[in-house]
């Protein structure tokens, strides 16, 4: 016990205590706001004065870099706004309503309501922040219709946001890993593998990815509602409360919907959004790269100028079809308009102010060497070569848990089992360690109530930040612990194949357990 208080070990109490607080009292700004204020303690070393300025400081960081703007974090405030005046708009045109009638024709049960925004929140691969919001846009019409409550819509959509992204070379998270992976292939004798061919050799040994995603699909198959998520679907199905502490926007609002609109209110603005960002990304990232090639694009994508470029033309189109379908409904006057701007922009302001927050407090955790302790300790342990993967698995599930984030977790941990494997002359355990990383940064980043992209899940989906982390948690848990299986086994057999088998056959066993413990929640007004 001493030995963890010491100095070294106190970087990692201002994650441990905000993880702690946010599990206890479901309070996530308070929970933020105590892991701020620790933070910005520890590194003041207890002096008042200095903790003042350091509070201070983190807050200007987060809209203010280098003497300028910083837009990254600023384009998404900007983004989010954005698309809660669009949804707002596309709902009192009457379009989310039609494309709900619409989609009816085509999707007529429950399951098959899920299975579509599963399968959407796969093929938008190309970002997690845009996979996150959207995805949850497009579905909350159906998935609403059938009594899917938006703690489950919440899962799917961060189950397929980053997990997707990490697995697609041609992804905003493709470029940055295969940037990553390149010196050390070099350092390690690797340089007859690309870093291409090297990002795909690690796509079948991503195992968390893989792992969670059949266990999604069997959710939505097999309704195995386990653990908070089954209070959130009785609620549902059974009492038609979809969202568990947060209203729903049109509802709080009173917003009048139009009557007789079409489809084309809500699919033309989002398809609008979504090829504008995607045109966006690949024409920002050639500009900046000076170079049109695939792969030179996709490092140099301005992914927050796309978003920002994305919501302007879709939020213009939203506008145009309220126009177009309110300007003879003696129900709408001008002061709809600002009814709906400062209705789009409450919707999102709760999401944007947890965010600020959990942007603060990664970047007070980032100062206080939190990665940096954790990285050490898989570096000093004397570990047998073989069980490294496994470790470095866990590692980056702890780390990117406890600072919110994935790209952190890779910057750190990937160059130190570079290291790691280099030194040991493992070189064949190199790409398996790096997936190791991915997987469990993956992981982390679902389950931190401080992660980014956590909180746009819950707030393209309309479900409660906390909500969403506990009920996703059991999920999670199970991947992870199957993914930790296929790591142990590939670090021992150095086989892909056999790796993947042992997750198969962990995945049978969890299915036949949860089978015969749970059964679906029934629908008692049936």
């Amino acid at each position: 016990m001493e030995s963890f208080l010491s100095w070294e070990y106190m970087p990692l109490i201002p994650p441990l205590l905000t993880l702690v607080l946010v599990i206890v009292t479901r309070k996530v700004g308070i929970s933020l706001g105590a892991g701020i204020i620790t933070a910005a303690f520890v590194i003041a070393g207890g002096h008042f004065g200095e903790f003042f300025q350091i509070l201070i400081d983190s807050f200007l960081a987060i809209f203010i870099e280098d003497g300028g703007l910083n837009t990254w974090n600023a384009f998404i405030l900007i983004f989010l706004t954005l698309l809660g005046m669009m949804t707002a708009f596309m709902n009192m045109s009457g379009g989310a309503k039609a494309f709900t009638e619409w989609a009816l024709i085509k999707v007529k049960t429950r399951r098959g309501a899920g299975l579509i925004t599963g399968f959407l929140g796969i093929l938008v691969f190309i970002d997690d922040y845009f996979s996150a919001l959207i995805v949850g846009q497009v579905a909350k019409p159906i998935t609403d219709k059938y009594k899917i409550s938006r703690a489950k819509l919440a899962y799917f959509v961060d189950t397929t946001a980053s997990p997707v992204s990490v697995m697609v070379p041609i992804s905003s998270w493709g470029a940055g890993i295969m940037g990553m992976t390149a010196p050390l292939l070099i350092g390690a004798g690797l340089d007859h593998i690309s870093p291409f061919q090297g990002f795909m050799y690690m796509v079948p040994m991503n195992f968390y990815v893989i792992v969670s995603i059949i266990i999604m699909f069997f959710v939505i198959i097999f309704k195995f509602d386990i653990g908070p998520m089954r209070k959130q679907e009785d609620l549902a199905v059974n009492q038609g409360i979809l969202r568990d502490q947060v209203p729903d926007m049109a509802e709080e609002d009173n917003l009048p919907v139009h009557v007789g609109s079409s489809a084309q209110a809500l699919i033309v603005p989002i398809l609008g959004l979504a090829i504008t960002v995607i045109a966006a990304m690949f024409i920002s990232g050639g500009i900046a790269a000076g170079s049109w090639t695939l792969i030179d694009m996709l490092e140099n994508m301005m992914i927050t100028h796309s978003l920002v470029i994305g919501g302007i033309v879709g939020f213009v189109l939203s506008l145009i079809y309220y126009f177009k379908h309110t300007k003879s409904d003696d129900n709408f006057s001008g002061r709809h308009i600002l009814l709906g701007i400062k209705t789009g922009f409450l919707a999102m302001f709760p999401a944007m102010l947890v965010l600020t927050f959990a942007w603060m407090i990664g970047d007070l955790i980032t100062e206080l060497g939190t990665g940096e302790v954790l990285g050490g300790m898989v570096e000093s342990s004397n570990l047998p070569v073989a069980l490294i993967p496994a470790v470095i698995f866990v590692v980056a599930c702890i780390m990117a848990m406890a600072t919110g984030t994935s790209w952190g977790s890779f910057g750190i941990l990937i160059p130190i089992a570079g290291e790691i494997i280099i030194s040991l002359g493992a070189t064949e355990l190199l790409l398996p360690a790096i997936a190791a990383i991915l997987a469990g940064a993956v992981f982390g980043d679902h389950c931190s109530p401080i992660s980014d992209t956590t909180i746009l899940s819950a707030t393209g989906s309309g479900s409660d930040y906390i909500v969403h982390v506990v009920t996703q948690l059991p999920y999670a848990i199970v991947s992870a612990l199957i993914a930790l299986v296929g790591f142990v086994v590939l670090g021992y057999t150095e086989s892909v194949v056999i790796a993947l088998l042992s997750l198969l056959v962990c995945i049978l066993i969890v299915y036949l357990i949860v089978k015969f413990i749970y059964r679906p929640v029934p629908n008692k007004s049936a």
